[in-house]
């Protein structure tokens, strides 16, 4: 049996030690990329510091820090960390607070695409063609091959960045249509060059950037691709196109792990999210001449799907038996049966984003046997308190003093 799948008979203890590529965790649930909307200008802010402090805390084995672009251009909000030089003093700062506590700490790395704000940025949008780009309804720039060559150098230059401020591992966003999955996209990537047409093509793009971020970094960092199983939209990248990407990564020996997600934040974010949609509060967090807009139109986009244990489980298991990559299983892991489930299915590790909002200290509870459930409702609140800081509006009163952003 291949070292990425257990039988039931040997699944691992979640709540047990593990190794993730060259780093060593004390369990196996890793807090998902969320963002924080707790950055200004680019740079770390103690509320980040704290944001991520609080989870490692409670008991994660390793938080992920969230989004951090690898060129100016490449964020969804101006006051997105860009990894840079002068970032790496914040950065560094954060992670020695995180493994003060007693976990690892990783860095989401990637490029928005079409999904950055040119209106925040000041930047236009890149995407693989032109495209009309949602948040600011003006044309993306179609991507050169000198922007993928330089867009792929920043990826390793940050990746080296990373290490130096003390991460220990990098998860590369290969999701949500971001710049990378949107040229594995067949309806978003309509190039006729060497990174279009054939998936082998569309590929090309994030097999390129893995191998950058590897050859940079060596083993000095553990390696996770965030990899995109369903766009949620009609003629967008799907499982029967992810397994073999899924197996190309691994053949690579580029990455440790990969994290498997779903969605679209440029025409179907509620995909990944499932649960209940809170268009009202969508609204109220919006600049008064778009507040309308969303008001009316807002269900078209945030389209509502029902809430289950583990909902990408079935599109992951396919992809978790035709791979041996260790895998991070993300979606409804809220509760303590389901993540021993994930152990049983063969994933090495657990994701959880929303449940550790509502409770930074969760796995610590579980642990010490007071509770098995989480006591997030999916209501998906904290979902607009990206624009103040993210937060459960359940656990934390509102707070003004945070940068907006978009959610990763």
């Amino acid at each position: 049996m291949p070292d990425g799948q257990q039988s039931h008979r040997h699944a691992p203890d979640v709540l047990g030690p593990a190794r993730l590529g060259p780093v060593s965790l004390r369990n196996r649930v890793i807090k998902a990329a969320t963002y924080e909307g707790r950055s200004r200008e680019g740079l770390v802010t103690d509320g980040l510091i704290d944001f991520h402090r609080r989870p490692a805390a409670g008991g994660v084995g390793m938080t992920t820090v969230a989004f951090c672009a690898v060129s100016p251009e490449g964020r969804t909000d101006r006051h997105q960390i860009h990894v840079r030089r002068d970032a790496v003093p914040g950065l560094r700062r954060l992670t020695e607070a995180v493994h003060a506590e007693g976990a690892a700490v990783s860095a989401q790395l990637g490029h928005a695409g079409p999904v950055a704000n040119p209106l925040s940025t000041g930047m236009r949008a890149l995407a693989p063609g032109k495209l009309l780009q949602p948040m600011s309804m003006r044309r993306t720039r179609a991507v050169s091959e000198h922007d993928i060559r330089r867009i792929v150098r920043d990826h390793a230059d940050a990746a080296v960045l990373a290490a130096e401020s003390g991460f220990d591992a990098v998860e590369l966003h290969c999701g949500h249509n971001y710049l990378v999955s949107s040229f594995l996209s067949p309806r978003l990537n309509r190039r006729d060059d060497a990174y279009g047409g054939s998936l082998e093509n569309r590929a090309r793009f994030l097999r390129e950037v893995a191998r950058a971020v590897r050859d940079a970094v060596g083993d000095r960092l553990a390696i996770i691709v965030k990899l995109n199983m369903d766009d949620g939209t009609t003629g967008g990248f799907w499982l029967d196109e992810a397994i073999p990407v899924a197996r190309w990564l691994e053949a690579d020996g580029s990455v440790d792990a990969l994290e498997l997600t779903a969605g679209s934040s440029l025409s179907n974010p509620m995909y990944l999210f499932r649960g209940d949609v809170p268009l009202g509060e969508f609204a109220d967090a919006m600049p008064r001449p778009v507040r309308l807009g969303v008001r009316m139109f807002g269900r078209f986009l945030l389209r509502s799907y029902p809430y289950q244990d583990a909902y990408l489980l079935d599109g992951a298991r396919q992809i978790r038996h035709a791979t041996s990559l260790p895998m991070v299983l993300l979606g409804g892991i809220a509760r303590k049966p389901v993540m021993d489930q994930a152990m049983r299915e063969g994933f090495q590790f657990v994701a959880m984003a929303r449940a550790l909002l509502r409770e930074p200290a969760l796995v610590e509870t579980i642990a010490a046997g007071e509770r098995e459930d989480s006591l997030c409702i999916h209501c998906n609140k904290c979902m607009p308190t990206i624009y103040s800081g993210t937060r459960c509006v359940l656990a934390e009163p509102a707070r003004d003093d945070r940068a907006s952003g978009a959610p990763g």
